[in-house]
């Protein structure tokens, strides 16, 4: 094999390298609070990924509410305010807003 040959092989193979890193790279979901709602209502994200949850009220505060994780409730989310959760774990993760529980939302976790 010439130098040549190599050095497009190793290029090659960082090319790989990047593009698999990339692919398993954590994502961002944004869910708006709007309206006294969670939008959208349900968001599917895989294992390792950030859902962060902005207040887009005009006056009241809000928060996130998820039992079956185990989380503490969040702060207050006043407007203009954000919170965030990375999913380490495939399930199903309900949720609800702590002073306004009939606004609920889900997040479906795939592997």
């Amino acid at each position: 094999m010439t130098l040549t040959d190599r050095r497009w092989r190793q290029r090659g193979l960082l090319l790989a390298a990047l593009l698999a890193a990339s692919a398993n790279a954590q994502q961002m979901l944004d869910v708006r609070i709007e309206n006294y709602r969670f939008n959208p209502p349900e968001v599917s994200v895989r294992v390792g990924d950030i859902v962060r949850w902005s207040n887009h009220e005009k006056r009241t505060s809000h928060s996130v509410v998820l039992p079956i994780a185990g989380v503490p409730e969040s702060e207050r989310l006043f407007p203009d305010e954000n919170w965030a959760y990375r999913f380490e774990r495939a399930g199903r993760y309900e949720y609800h807003c702590g002073p306004h529980p009939e606004m609920t939302g889900v997040v479906l976790v795939a592997e």
